[in-house]
């Protein structure tokens, strides 16, 4: 599934992102050599970005 259509990015995508320590939309265009276009991708990035920190938060307890 396709979080950002401009750009191509997968869930996947993003995810591995997120995982190699992205913390903002940002740095997940960086990390895939591109920059937001209509920036309606973003709203979900942040959802994931903050899933990611739950998740570990509850990991570490």
């Amino acid at each position: 599934m396709y979080v950002c259509n401009c750009n191509g990015l997968r869930r996947r995508d993003v995810a591995q992102s997120i995982e190699a320590g992205a913390e903002r939309p940002r740095d997940i265009f960086a990390s895939h050599g591109c920059q937001a276009q209509c920036a309606k991708c973003v709203c979900e990035m942040r959802q994931m970005i903050q899933a990611s920190r739950e998740s570990f938060a509850l990991a570490a307890e």
